[in-house]
C-alpha cells in the first residue's frame, strides 16, 4: 500500500470504530423501538434520523436536552443505559487513538510522508549524502555555500536528530532509514532531474559496494562518490560503476609523493582544492633517513612509495602479527617490531639522525604520544601526521606540527570539487602526470596574471550556460578565440586578467590552451581568473551586446545583424 500511514490508521483504529458501531447501533434500535408520547400525549416513535442525532450529542456528553419531545421513563432507563455503553466505546476509541499517535511505527511512516514531500518540493540541484557524521556534516555546509541543496539518510535516529538541530540553511530534509534498502534512495530522490550525485563514505566497503550498485540500477545517470581503503576495492568500485572513487590513504601517499619530487605541483593542487593560496609555504620534505610508525594500509603504501623513488625508510609496527606479515608475505627487512611511543624503539629506529617522520596510526592519542616523545630526542626533526578525527583538529594544530594529513578533510575536498567543480578534478588528475618544471612554470604564470588566489570559473558551451557564444558559433565562417574571450567588456582594447587552464573537446584534454586557440560548441572551458574577469566571461556568454562588443561590432541598442 502506498499510503502506509493511512493504512496503520486503518488496522489499528479498525476494533475501536467497530466498537463505536455497534454501540451507537444498539442504542439508536432501542430509542426507534420504545414508544414514547407527544406533547399532545399521543403515542410516538422516534425516527432513525432522531434517534441518530440524540445519540450523537449523548454520546459525546454535550447534552442538547431530549428531542424531540420528553422521554418516557422507559426512554429514560434505556438512554441512561445507552449513557455507559457509548462513552465507554469512545473512551476505548479515544484511548486507541491516542496510543497510535505515540506508536513508533506510526511516527516513522508520518516522517517518510513528510521528507517524501520536502524532497519532491526541491525545485533545484541537490545531492543524496547516505550518513551523517564530522565529515558529511561539513560536506552539507560546502555544497549549501555552493548553493546546492542536500539531501541525507541516517540509519540511528539520534544523529539524524542531532542533524536537525544543526539549523542547516536551507533546510536539509533527513530520513531515518536503511541505506541497503532500495526504498530509502527511491523517498530521496534518486528518479529526480535535479538529483546529481549520491555521496557514500562509510568505513564499510562492501556497504559502499551494495550502494554504488544500486545507485546505478535506479538511475545510471546519477553521479556516485565514493570512498575506498585499499587499491581492490577501489578497482571494484569503479567497474561497479562509480564515477568518483576516493582512497583517502592513497591520496595522502600521493601528496607526500608530490613533496618529496613536485612541491609545485602540490601547491597548485592546495589552490585548486581551495585549501590555500599559491603564495603558501613550499611542501619540501627531506629525501633520506625517514621513519614511518605504523604499518596499516596508509603505512604500507608509504613504503612502498618511498621504494619506488629509490628510499628505503625505517618502519615501526607495535603489532607481532603484522610485523611477522610484513616480513613474510611482503619481504620487508626494514620494519623494527615495537611501540613508537617508547624512546628505546625510537633510538633502535636512529631516531637522532632522522630527517623525517610520518606518524600513521589510527588513534589520534598514540599518534600525539609518539610526537611528543619524538620532539624529546630531535627538536629537527620534519614531523608529518596522520589526523583521523576532524574535532581533535585543533589539539594537533597546537602540537606544532610540519604538516598534518587529515582523510576525512581530503574525502571532504575531493568529494565536493568532483561534483561541484568537475573541470577543477580533472586537472588536478592531469597535472599528476607533470613535472615540477612545469609547476613552476605555471605557478609563476598565475602569480605574474592574476595574483596569489586566482578563483576558478567552468564554462561549456551550450544553449544553457553560454547561449549567445553557443548561437554565435553556429553561423557558419563565424570564430571566437580564447584572446577575445579575455577582452574587457568595458574596453576592449584592455585584457582581462585571465589564464585559460584547460579545454575538453570531445573528450579530449587540451591542457594550457594558447590564446589563438577557437572555441567549439559544445567545449567545457576552465579558467583561472580574478572576480571582475569572472562577472565579465558571465555577462559575454549570456548578453548579445556584450558579445557584440569584444567581438568589434559598434555597441548599439540592437545588435541582432550580428546573427544574419
Amino acid at each position: 500500500m502506498q499510503n502506509s500511514s493511512l493504512w496503520i490508521v486503518l488496522q489499528r483504529m479498525r476494533l475501536p470504530f467497530t466498537v463505536i458501531v455497534i454501540t451507537y447501533t444498539i442504542s439508536i434500535t432501542g430509542l426507534v423501538l420504545i414508544p414514547g408520547v407527544d406533547n399532545e400525549g399521543n403515542p410516538y416513535n422516534l425516527s432513525i434520523f432522531d434517534a441518530f442525532y440524540f445519540t450523537s450529542y449523548m454520546a459525546t456528553t454535550i447534552g442538547f436536552g431530549e428531542s424531540p419531545y420528553d422521554f418516557t421513563y422507559a426512554q429514560k432507563i434505556w438512554v441512561s443505559i445507552s449513557i455507559y455503553l457509548t462513552v465507554l466505546g469512545w473512551f476505548y476509541g479515544i484511548g486507541t487513538l491516542v496510543s497510535l499517535l505515540q506508536d513508533k511505527l506510526f511516527l516513522s511512516e508520518i516522517a517518510i510522508v513528510r521528507f517524501k514531500r520536502a524532497v519532491k518540493n526541491i525545485k533545484e540541484d541537490f545531492v543524496i549524502v547516505l550518513g551523517y557524521n564530522d565529515t558529511t556534516s561539513e560536506i552539507i555546509n560546502k555544497m549549501l555555500e555552493k548553493k546546492i541543496r542536500v539531501v541525507v539518510i541516517e540509519k540511528e535516529q539520534s544523529k539524524a536528530d542531532y542533524l536537525m538541530l544543526e539549523g542547516f540553511i536551507p533546510h536539509v530534509p533527513v530520513l531515518v532509514g536503511d541505506v541497503e534498502n532500495i526504498k530509502s534512495l527511491e523517498y530521496a530522490g534518486i528518479y529526480s532531474k535535479h538529483c546529481k550525485a549520491i555521496i557514500s563514505l562509510f568505513q564499510a566497503n562492501i556497504l559502499n559496494l551494495r550502494v554504488t550498485l544500486a545507485s546505478k540500477l535506479l538511475n545510471p545517470a546519477v553521479k556516485v562518490a565514493i570512498k575506498a581503503t585499499t587499491t581492490d576495492d577501489t578497482l571494484n568500485l569503479l567497474d561497479a560503476g562509480a564515477d568518483i572513487v576516493e582512497n583517502p590513504y592513497a591520496i595522502i601517499t600521493y601528496q607526500i609523493e608530490m613533496g618529496l619530487n613536485s612541491p609545485s605541483l602540490f601547491k597548485l593542487e592546495n589552490w585548486l582544492y581551495q585549501i590555500d593560496t599559491l603564495e603558501c609555504k613550499k611542501f619540501s620534505i627531506p629525501k633520506d633517513n625517514i621513519i614511518i610508525c605504523g604499518y596499516g594500509r596508509l603505512g604500507k603504501l608509504l613504503d612502498n612509495m618511498f621504494k619506488k623513488n629509490d628510499i628505503i625508510p625505517t618502519v615501526i609496527e607495535k603489532n607481532e602479527e603484522v610485523y611477522e606479515k610484513a616480513k613474510k608475505n611482503d619481504f620487508i627487512e626494514n620494519i623494527i617490531l615495537g611501540n613508537a611511543e617508547d624512546k628505546y624503539t625510537l633510538r633502535k629506529a636512529n631516531i637522532e639522525t632522522a630527517k623525517l617522520i610520518i606518524v600513521a596510526t589510527e588513534n589520534d592519542t598514540i599518534n600525539l604520544s609518539i610526537i611528543s616523545t619524538i620532539k624529546k630526542l630531535n627538536k629537527k626533526i620534519f614531523i608529518i601526521s596522520r589526523e583521523n578525527q576532524i574535532s581533535n583538529l585543533s589539539i594537533f594544530t597546537y602540537a606544532n606540527i610540519n604538516y598534518i594529513f587529515l582523510p576525512s578533510k581530503i574525502i571532504i575536498h575531493k568529494s565536493i570539487n568532483a561534483i561541484v567543480n568537475p573541470l577543477n578534478d580533472r586537472l588536478i588528475r592531469l597535472i599528476t602526470r607533470k613535472d615540477e618544471k612545469w609547476g613552476q612554470a605555471l605557478l609563476a604564470k598565475l602569480l605574474k596574471t592574476i595574483h596569489s588566489n586566482p578563483i576558478t570559473f567552468e564554462l561549456e558551451i551550450t544553449p544553457k550556460d553560454a547561449p549567445e557564444i553557443y548561437n554565435y558559433l553556429k553561423i557558419e565562417n563565424k570564430k571566437i578565440s580564447l584572446a577575445m574571450m579575455k577582452r574587457s567588456r568595458r574596453d576592449k582594447t584592455q585584457h582581462n586578467n585571465i589564464v585559460t587552464l584547460l579545454i575538453v573537446r570531445n573528450n579530449k584534454d587540451i591542457i594550457l590552451p594558447d590564446d589563438s586557440t577557437e572555441l567549439k560548441r559544445y567545449d567545457k572551458i576552465l579558467f583561472a581568473c580574478d572576480n571582475n574577469a569572472k562577472d565579465d566571461l558571465e555577462y559575454i556568454a549570456n548578453n548579445i551586446y556584450e558579445l557584440s562588443y569584444i567581438l568589434g561590432y559598434k555597441k548599439e541598442k540592437n545588435f541582432m545583424g550580428l546573427f544574419k
